[in-house]
């Protein structure tokens, strides 16, 4: 082929210049070439004029182009007829997020702040998003971590680098983090308006934690305070659909319950039945008290629109003294002031150790409201007027003298009126009685004298008992000489004796020999008087 060129004469030479030259400035004039990094933004030079109120073109009108070209090569693009003006990809960082606001579009229906989302890729075809009906402003819908071909003539994107010219602060255009033990309090900027007498948007289906704001709108969502709350973790979260307050969870200690009380939720439908008249219970997700207790632990309440009763269920020990508790629901509790059947008033403290079971705490808190009231409008009454009618029975020398007896009757009367409360009565113990200080004076001088009066009787006793010891001490230390004594008596006794028979003896003895020598001279005589 080339050897043949150089057969051509002038005129050929000069056609096939004209030829190449043709093609060359048509190629230049028609052909367009865009980076893999870039997109093509197509302004029409001339054509139909745009609808008033528009600023993107659809149908070939003159202006900003819907439609931009991408990595590439394009022709014909004719430069007389478009001008492309190269701009970058956008890029959205990881962690990132980046918001949309649409130059045209049909107008935002009334009640509405933020356009509705609609099938566009991503914002990337802007001729679906005007065809599908979005709509001009902020949008609903925006960009999360990604790379995207966005046609800046339709769409200005507000990422973290540019946020401050929007009133924005870069942190708002990061993915959420609920941190771990917190919750997320959401109010909504957009969707219908809570019915009358709501105090917060109730839960509706299907919209990810409000990721996607449309499918919140589409199920009925409200704008405005939610009952729903976000719990921890990373969430894409548009800034101008949805704000975020992080709270602490709601704790539960060791040894109590915790009774929600709910101002929102599905309809109040009584689960108690008929028995409970003095209030009403529902399921957990219903308007009013919780029928089931929060047991220990960390739960995520939305403390806006519900409220938790801490109820102890371990002993609680409430002092009618000059002592709190460290519970402190005894804080306005004092001495018990009483007025006896002779007149006396006098104070006495008291000590009530009462019991809430776990699955009365509900029950207690739907009669009451709160331990708090408990203590105050049933316990104070009932324990305080039980000690002054009883007092008002007896003397108060009686009330002192028999209290274990008062105490076992408080017991049985104070827990006979508690249990209809659903509290159960643990004990009721009786501390410190303060009697009238006149009448104790006397007490305590008739009291003194009997003292007295004893401490003499002892020391007269002792003095009889003294002197008994002494008399009986000298009555032994004699006791040694009358024995003496008594032992010479009886010597004597003998001696005498002795010496009385010695003298019989003797005497009887000379009687025998006078008797004896008269014997002889009788028969002397009586011999003589014969021999004569």
């Amino acid at each position: 082929m080339w050897w043949a060129l150089g057969l051509l004469t002038l005129e050929q030479w000069t056609t096939v210049a004209s030829l190449v030259a043709a093609i060359a400035l048509v190629v230049r004039l028609g052909l367009r070439v865009i980076g893999p990094n870039e997109s093509g933004l197509l302004i029409k030079r001339y054509g139909a004029e745009l609808p008033a109120g528009h600023v993107i073109a659809l149908n070939g009108e003159a202006g900003y182009q819907a439609r931009m070209l991408g990595p590439g090569w394009h022709f014909p693009v004719w430069r007389w007829r478009y001008r492309v003006v190269r701009v970058p990809v956008l890029v959205v960082s990881p962690g990132d997020i980046a918001l949309v606001v649409a130059a045209d579009g049909r107008p935002i229906p009334a009640g509405r702040v933020l356009g509705r989302e609609v099938a566009c890729d991503s914002f990337q075809d802007a001729a679906a998003f005007f065809r599908n009906g979005g709509e001009r402003g902020r949008q609903l819908a925006f960009l999360t971590t990604g790379t995207y071909r966005i046609n800046p003539a339709a769409f200005e994107v507000v990422t973290a680098a540019g946020a401050a010219k929007h009133g924005m602060l870069p942190s708002q255009l990061r993915v959420y983090h609920v941190a771990p033990d917190r919750q997320g309090i959401v109010t909504t900027l957009d969707g219908r308006t809570i019915p009358a007498g709501d105090l917060a948007g109730p839960r509706v289906p299907a919209h990810d934690s409000f990721q996607r704001g449309q499918a919140f709108i589409d199920a009925g969502g409200c704008r405005g305070l939610q009952e729903e709350v976000l719990l921890a973790g990373s969430w894409n979260l548009n800034p101008w659909f949805a704000e975020v307050e992080q709270v602490p969870l709601t704790e539960i200690p060791i040894g109590y319950v915790g009774v929600v009380v709910s101002y929102v939720g599905d309809e109040h439908v009584d689960v108690t039945g008929d028995a409970f008249t003095h209030g009403d219970l529902v399921e957990r997700g219903h308007k009013g008290v919780w029928v089931e207790p929060l047991l220990p632990g960390k739960h995520p309440i939305n403390t806006r629109v519900m409220k938790v009763e801490l109820v102890p269920t371990t002993n609680i020990v409430l002092n009618w003294a000059q002592r709190t508790e460290a519970h402190h629901y005894d804080e306005r509790l004092s001495s018990i002031l009483v007025r006896s059947k002779d007149g006396f008033g006098f104070s006495l403290d008291v000590s009530q150790i009462i019991h809430v079971g776990m699955k009365n705490a509900p029950r207690v808190i739907s009669r009451v409201g709160s331990m708090q009231n408990l203590v105050d409008h049933v316990l104070q009454p009932t324990v305080g007027n039980y000690f002054r009618n009883s007092a008002q029975e007896v003397t108060v020398l009686e009330f002192l003298s028999n209290r274990a007896q008062r105490q076992r009757e408080a017991f049985e009367n104070i827990r006979r009126a508690v249990e209809a409360y659903d509290v159960e009565c643990i004990d009721t113990l009786i501390g410190d009685i303060v009697p009238p200080a006149e009448l104790m004076k006397t007490q305590t001088d008739r009291k003194i004298a009997e003292e007295m009066e004893r401490t003499y009787q002892a020391q007269r006793q002792a003095q009889v008992q003294r002197q008994a010891l002494e008399r009986e001490t000298s009555v032994a230390n004699m006791q040694a000489e009358v024995v003496r004594s008594e032992q010479m008596v009886r010597i004597s006794e003998r001696n005498a004796l002795a010496v009385a028979e010695a003298a019989k003896g003797e005497a009887a003895a000379t009687r025998l020999r006078a008797e004896g020598q008269a014997d002889a001279v009788r028969v002397s005589a009586d011999a003589e008087a014969m021999s004569v």
